[in-house]
């Protein structure tokens, strides 16, 4: 990367001659060594954005040339100037999920998102190689209101980065001594609250229904810090039945696939929670487990607590996706489906 006098970016404007309505836009890039970070390996990014976008991107030496319809021109241009922007605010090249986010933003129809704030609001984790930061509006708009909020309820479908944001912010107040420990508990309705008809210890039986939150701290964090955090009782995994009677002061608590509570549940959860300590309550309402007739501690949630300051409801959409892209493909088929029905 050069120094911050080689990184001016100059956009130059000119009409075709063959047609009036065609725009050609170059984006010249001072820095030789930036322009092959942002094209990447044999142009590798530049391939992915001409597939996403509608209009034709080109290099030529240290340039960028964008050509086609005016606004297919100005939504790629905006894309390219977001990503360069980032690249160059981290200083790293622009991981690929956040160009394949952009392209969805850019050709999703009416107001255009800006996700340059998004992408630059990174979470400090202990893994340096992990890069974190929100990928659309809706997480940044997650992010923020757990930020602000002591209590924050977060609904939507999977892979919408939920749990994974949650546990990333609980290990960044875990390092900043803004909790002393993290709570992760979840319900195992599928093996009927109780376990018991599971082989091994407590922890053995709820093992696989955890696993997902072992997944993402072992993302954030090295594997001895991980062990040891569990070994001393810093990081607690536990299943819900386990809360009755708690007091949790100075902890960050979540509750996973809270869609699963009864209402009772989720009351006895809430009401555990002690001085100086944040809760993240987070779910599908659309993968309810419970036996038919319960009503569900998440949605009952929403009309009891939805006037109280102080505690937010976030829910994400399908275009909070960021899964693979098939993922956004199937919410949108199950959703077509319910409606059939």
């Amino acid at each position: 990367m050069g120094g911050e006098a080689n990184t001016e970016l100059t956009i130059s404007k000119g009409t075709d001659r063959g047609t009036l309505d065609r725009t050609t836009e170059e984006i010249i890039v001072l820095d030789q060594s930036e322009i092959l970070s942002f094209c990447g390996r044999n142009d590798r990014n530049i391939r992915q954005m001409q597939s996403g976008l509608k209009a034709d991107i080109l290099t030529r030496g240290n340039e960028i040339v964008v050509r086609g319809e005016h606004e297919e021109v100005k939504d790629t241009v905006r894309v390219i100037q977001g990503l360069l922007t980032v690249q160059r605010k981290t200083g790293q090249p622009v991981p690929e999920q956040q160009i394949q986010i952009a392209i969805r933003a850019a050709s999703e129809p009416g107001e255009k998102t800006d996700l340059t704030k998004v992408f630059l609001d990174q979470i400090p984790v202990p893994n340096k190689s992990r890069r974190l930061a929100p990928m659309t509006q809706g997480q940044k708009n997650y992010v923020d209101a757990i930020r602000r909020s002591d209590i924050v309820f977060a609904t939507g479908p999977a892979g919408t980065g939920k749990t994974y944001l949650a546990v990333a912010l609980a290990v960044w107040h875990l390092m900043e001594g803004l909790s002393r420990r993290i709570i992760l508990c979840r319900p195992a309705v599928e093996a009927g609250e109780h376990l018991g008809f599971l082989p091994g210890d407590i922890a053995a039986k709820f093992d696989p229904f955890v696993r997902p939150l072992y997944d993402a701290l072992y993302d954030m964090m090295e594997p001895e810090k991980v062990k040891s955090c569990l070994e001393t009782g810093v990081i607690e995994i536990a299943p819900l039945a386990f809360m009755r009677g708690r007091t949790l002061n100075e902890s960050f608590v979540i509750l996973d696939e809270g869609q699963n509570t009864t209402a009772a549940q989720m009351k006895m959860f809430l009401t555990r929670l002690g001085i100086g300590s944040k809760a993240v309550v987070t779910g599908d309402t659309t993968q309810i487990d419970l036996p038919t007739g319960t009503m569900s501690g998440l949605l009952h949630v929403q009309k009891v607590l939805k006037d109280i300051k102080g505690i937010e409801f976030i829910q994400f959409g399908k275009q909070d996706v960021v899964r693979h892209d098939l993922v956004q493909k199937i919410v949108n088929a199950y959703e077509r489906h319910a409606r059939k029905r």
